[in-house]
């Protein structure tokens, strides 16, 4: 059986009440940037994994920009402007305290330290999990083994003892069967297909319900 459960934070835990790309165009406008694309800003987040903030991810994208604007800035009006999007899964609370009876709960989140602390400090989750592991503190971001093995390491299990939730199938689902973990896949209405390496795949609405079914069938 399994003896931890760990999650991923956006998308899968937690939701913004409005899509990112109008987060990101209202953050910009407020901190006077151009028009940002959110493929882009992806892109961008992707060579950032391991910072402290998102500053060095608005410095590539204004890189090119014939604009005298500060990445840091901008950095806080996203920050800022999420934070007052962000809201849980439904039941995912009640979810989170259930599993904690049984199994060690975990998060490891990509991304820069202070945008994703600042999020858990938002819902109120600070104290919610057992291990509660950023990239930006690391050396790697998912889907590199070693960001795996490190909230692992903080809820003292091996690989085979623990089920990782997520919905990227790069970043979660590979990065977690590659680190010899159990994966479920959570699918999201305009996500990617259901991917055969994890051992389930659970609706984004259906997650309170369906994941503790699942870790309590596996083996």
């Amino acid at each position: 059986m399994p003896r931890a459960v760990v999650f991923d934070l956006d998308y899968t835990l937690a939701v913004p009440d409005r899509d990112r790309e109008t987060i990101l165009a209202e953050a910009a406008r407020t901190a006077g940037a151009p028009p940002l694309s959110r493929e882009a800003y992806l892109e961008a987040h992707r060579h950032n994994l391991t910072r402290e903030t998102r500053r060095p991810i608005f410095a590539d994208l204004l890189e090119d920009c014939d604009a005298d604007v500060d990445p840091g800035a901008v950095a806080a009006a996203y920050r800022e402007t999420i934070a007052d999007a962000l809201a849980p899964v439904p039941g995912v609370e009640a979810m989170l305290e259930d599993l904690g009876r049984e199994y060690r709960v975990g998060l490891l989140t990509n991304g820069p330290v202070r945008a994703q602390r600042d999020k858990l400090e938002t819902l109120g989750w600070e104290e919610t999990f057992d291990a509660a592991v950023v990239t930006g503190e690391l050396e790697a971001g998912k889907p590199d083994r070693r960001a795996f093995e490190a909230v692992l390491d903080e809820l003292e299990v091996a690989p085979g003892d623990a089920v990782y939730v997520g919905d990227e199938v790069e970043a979660d689902v590979y990065g977690a069967t590659n680190a010899d973990m159990h994966a479920v896949q959570v699918l999201l209405e305009d996500g990617p297909a259901p991917d055969p390496r994890a051992v389930a795949h659970v609706d984004q609405p259906a997650v309170p319900e369906e994941v503790p079914a699942v870790v309590a069938t596996l083996e």
